[in-house]
């Protein structure tokens, strides 16, 4: 793909783009046409999926984690939350800059913090030190949010959805394969060992990332900081398709950190009595999703979001029946496994597509107004499942996953007429 340099900005939502205020950006050094490559798209996959393990390593430890500092099964699903609280954070106060400053130096500071807060984890002393370091992982794994919106500025408009959808797979794999890998690494070294090859393994991505990224020239601007951060809230106002994406955003992650942030209670205690690298291996059982991510993509640049909207919001309503059955067998829960990232993914996937064709220049704002909503809704689901599942078992986290399920397709049908026609089903 060649990315050439376009000076024109694009006005959405019928409203004025402020030129004065946005950083106009070159691409890359010079007005030189750059190849978008495989091994590129491929970097931009594994650093994603990296950073954003680092905040999915806890869900498959948190019972070992309670145990080392003696928190109880109600109060654990804080780990998780907190984690999702520094992640809303840095979507607010970090990935905004990206369409001020030169991504790349931006991308390879957070990856090199992102790898201080780990050792940080490794090293906690006591709870607090935990939570405190918990937070500010999710406060630089926003790295990942930086690398969808890079990647999609670097892409053609027709070609969009298609890129996204590869850098939201390494996303999808990597929260995957972080449950499997930290349940085998604590079994084999303990859950402090996750964190510390993490770190060692972060450090090295940001090597790669800071040589192998485009550089990006941004020319000075007058704007300042805080309303650079005010833009954030100023597209709410004036975005109808961000506003309306960012809800059901909020309902489906809400749904997913449901089901997967108390899966270990119920898996490592009896009948199942499940070992970390067992419990670690249900992770695997969504990599499916990983396959949707990437041709969701390419139905909303064919013009079918809409559609593909709803019906991965239909099937994840759906998926909570299997997993309600999983007492009787874990193949049930497998299958609801599967069938949930895949239509969560889905929806995200799509989701993305849409808001990053209302404003191209800002594309890192719009991504953090829309992941915020998304941090907002993975805390809500961690925190609030773990204290339904210690006050009604695994019948009550069904339920509610169900409930926000079923709220998110009421919204989704609610809205769609309400969505701009550049934002609907083309036939």
């Amino acid at each position: 793909m060649k990315l050439e340099q376009d000076d024109n900005l694009v006005i959405g939502g019928g409203q004025a783009v402020y030129a004065d205020e946005i950083a106009e950006k070159t691409p890359f050094s010079g007005s030189q046409a750059i190849e978008f490559s495989r091994s590129l798209a491929l970097l931009f996959a594994v650093a994603c999926g990296l950073a954003v393990a680092n905040v999915y390593f806890a869900p498959p430890l948190l019972d070992a984690m309670a145990d080392s500092f003696g928190m109880s099964h109600a109060t654990i699903g804080m780990i998780v939350s907190i984690s999702q609280v520094g992640y809303g954070l840095g979507l607010l106060l970090i990935v905004p800059l990206g369409d001020l400053i030169d991504r790349r130096r931006l991308i390879a500071g957070q990856s090199i913090l992102s790898a201080l807060a780990l050792l940080a984890v490794c090293f906690a002393p006591t709870s607090l030190a935990l939570l405190v370091a918990m937070a500010a992982i999710g406060l630089f794994a926003v790295v990942t949010q930086a690398l969808v919106a890079y990647a999609a500025s670097l892409a053609k408009p027709h070609e969009r959805g298609q890129v996204v959808g590869i850098v939201t797979s390494g996303i999808v794999i990597g929260i995957l394969l972080a449950r499997t890998i930290a349940g085998g690494m604590a079994d084999l070294a303990g859950w402090r060992s996750v964190y510390a090859v993490s770190a060692v393994l972060t450090l090295i991505i940001a090597a790669l990332l800071f040589h192998f990224l485009p550089r990006n020239e941004v020319r000075r601007t007058k704007i300042a900081y805080p309303k650079l951060i005010g833009s954030v809230f100023r597209l709410f106002v004036e975005e109808p398709v961000l506003r309306i994406r960012a809800i059901i955003a909020m309902f489906i992650f809400a749904d997913i950190t449901m089901l997967l942030t108390p899966l270990v209670l119920p898996l490592s205690a009896p009948p199942f009595s499940l070992s970390h690298t067992e419990i670690g291996l249900f992770g695997l059982a969504g990599a499916a999703g990983a396959l949707a991510a990437s041709r969701a993509g390419r139905w909303a640049d064919r013009g079918h979001a809409q559609r593909t909207t709803g019906i991965a919001l239909a099937i994840m309503l759906l998926s909570w029946i299997p997993v309600a059955f999983m007492q009787v067998s874990l193949w049930f829960l497998i299958i609801g496994v599967i069938t949930i990232d895949f239509a969560l993914q889905a929806v995200h996937v799509s989701n993305q597509s849409l808001i990053y064709r209302v404003r191209p220049e800002a594309q890192s704002r719009l991504t953090a107004g829309y992941m915020i909503f998304y941090s907002i809704g993975s805390a809500a689901g961690s925190l609030g499942s773990t204290l339904i599942y210690a006050y009604a078992g695994w019948a009550g986290v069904t339920l509610a996953g169900a409930g926000i399920s079923t709220m998110a397709l009421i919204f989704w049908a609610l809205t769609r007429r309400l969505t701009p026609a550049g934002a609907m089903d083309q036939h």
